[in-house]
C-alpha cells in the first residue's frame, strides 16, 4: 500500500513538472523569428537578413569631437543684368547752337554758329575749322550748294546773299526771292519770286549769282502750294499741290518741270503734303495727314521719275514727318519717328516738339522697318545722311549741337 502511493505520488510530480514545463513553454518562452528576404532574381528565401546593396563610401561630415553643423540652404547670389551699351550711340559733334547744316563733300557737314556768326566745316577726323573768318549777323537760313563751297543766305529782313566760301565773292540776290534749292549739279538756283502784284509771283531759276533767270511757272495766289525742290535727276524742279480738288482727305500733287512738260501727277491720300527725293530722284517719300489718321502725318513712298510716276505707292506704317527722314540710295531710307503723338499733330507739328523720337531704318521695298538701339532723349528737327553714308546727322529742337549716329 506505502509502495503503491509513492507510485502515485511520483506520477503525480511528473505530471505537475511536465503541466508547469507546458504552460511556460507555450506563454514564456521567446520564440527566433523567421527573416523572409527577396534575394537577386526573385527567389525568396528565409531566416536569412537582406544584403546590403551596392553603396558609395561616405566621408564624414565632422571631424572627430566635432558637433554636426546645422545644415543651412545655400544663398543664390542676386543676378544682375549688365546694362547693355546703344549699338548705335548718339554724339553731339558741336556744342553750339547752329542752323543751316547740310552735307559736305569735302568734310563731313558745314553749318552756321548762331552764337559767333560764322560759318564752320566739321571735318571727318571729329575737328573744326571756319570756312571763313568774315562774320555774318543774324542770319536766318543757308542753302548749301551740293558738291560746291557756296551757299545762299537768308535774312529775317528778307535780304539774301550769295557766298563762296572758297573765292570769298559775295553778290546780293533780289529780296523778293525766297525759298532757294540748288539743282544737282550746283550750277544753277530755283527759287519763288514774290512780286507784289500776283502776276509777278513766278517760279524762277537763275545761276547761283542771280544771273541768267529764267521764268518757270506762273504762281499767281499759289505761292504757299508750291514747294521748290530740285530732283536729283534735274528733270522736276519744284511740286505743286494744285490739282484738280479730290475731296476733303485727297490732293493731286503736279510736278513742275524746267521745259513745262506734262508729267503724270500723283494723288495723296490727305492733306498737309510735304516731301523729299531718294537719292536718284527715282522715288518721293510724302508724309500727309487725315481723319483715318487721327489727323497724325503717315509716311508714303511712290514712284517719281517718267512714266512710273505715281506707281508703286505703299504706305510705310510710321507716323512722323518726311522732313524727319534722310535717304542713303533709292531703297533704304532712316526716319526719326516720335514715340508718341497726339491727334492733330499732323496740322500742329508743334504738339510733338518735346517728344522723344526714335530711329528707324526702312526699307521701302518690303516695308520692314528695323529700330536703331540709340541712347538718349532726342526731338529730331532735320536729318541728312553724310557723304561716306555710314552716319545720320540731325539737329535737335531742344538741345543745340549738331548730332551723329554711326549706321
Amino acid at each position: 500500500m506505502d509502495k503503491k502511493r509513492i507510485i502515485y505520488a511520483g506520477i503525480f510530480l511528473v505530471v505537475c513538472v511536465a503541466i508547469a514545463f507546458l504552460l511556460y513553454w507555450v506563454f514564456f518562452a521567446k520564440k527566433e523569428q523567421q527573416v523572409t528576404t527577396t534575394q537577386p532574381g526573385g527567389e525568396i528565401t528565409t531566416g536569412q537578413f537582406p544584403a546590403a546593396g551596392a553603396g558609395q563610401p561616405t566621408l564624414p561630415t565632422t571631424k572627430p569631437g566635432q558637433l554636426p553643423t546645422a545644415v543651412t540652404k545655400p544663398i543664390t547670389p542676386k543676378t544682375v543684368t549688365p546694362k547693355v551699351k546703344p549699338s548705335f550711340p548718339i554724339t553731339n559733334k558741336v556744342d553750339s547752337s547752329i542752323l543751316g547744316s547740310g552735307k559736305d563733300t569735302v568734310g563731313s557737314a558745314k553749318f552756321y554758329n548762331t552764337t559767333d556768326g560764322k560759318f564752320y566745316r566739321l571735318n571727318k577726323d571729329g575737328s573744326i575749322a571756319s570756312l571763313s573768318d568774315e562774320v555774318f549777323f543774324n542770319v536766318q537760313n543757308a542753302t548749301w550748294s551740293p558738291n560746291k563751297n557756296e551757299s545762299i543766305i537768308e535774312y529775317p529782313d528778307g535780304s539774301n546773299i550769295y557766298y563762296n566760301f572758297d573765292t570769298k565773292k559775295q553778290v546780293t540776290l533780289p529780296k523778293h526771292w525766297q525759298d532757294f534749292s540748288f539743282s544737282p549739279l550746283g550750277d544753277k538756283i530755283a527759287s519763288k519770286s514774290i512780286g507784289l502784284a500776283t502776276e509777278n509771283r513766278w517760279l524762277v531759276t537763275a545761276d547761283p549769282q542771280g544771273k541768267s533767270i529764267k521764268l518757270i511757272a506762273p504762281l499767281g495766289e499759289n505761292a504757299d502750294k508750291v514747294v521748290v525742290n530740285w530732283s536729283p535727276n534735274k528733270q522736276i524742279v519744284a511740286t505743286s499741290r494744285t490739282g484738280d480738288p479730290q475731296g476733303a482727305d485727297k490732293e493731286e500733287v503736279l510736278f513742275v518741270g524746267l521745259q513745262g512738260e506734262n508729267f503724270k501727277s500723283i494723288i495723296v491720300e490727305g492733306r498737309g503734303f510735304e516731301s523729299q527725293w531718294s537719292t536718284t530722284g527715282k522715288k518721293l517719300l510724302y508724309s500727309v495727314y487725315s481723319g483715318r489718321s487721327d489727323y497724325k502725318p503717315e509716311l508714303w513712298i511712290v514712284n517719281a521719275e517718267g512714266d512710273s510716276i505715281g506707281t508703286g505707292r505703299k504706305m510705310l506704317n510710321l507716323n512722323t514727318w518726311s522732313e524727319k527722314c534722310a535717304f542713303t540710295d533709292d531703297r533704304f531710307v532712316y526716319c526719326a519717328v516720335p514715340t508718341q503723338m497726339q491727334t492733330g499733330a499732323g496740322f500742329a507739328p508743334g504738339l510733338a516738339d518735346t517728344t522723344n523720337d526714335k530711329i528707324y531704318k526702312i526699307d521701302t521695298e518690303t516695308g520692314i522697318k528695323t529700330e536703331l538701339q540709340t541712347d538718349g532723349y532726342h526731338t529730331v528737327d532735320s536729318m541728312f545722311v553724310g557723304d561716306d553714308n555710314k552716319t545720320i546727322y540731325f539737329t535737335d529742337k531742344n538741345s543745340t549741337g549738331l548730332f551723329s549716329v554711326p549706321i
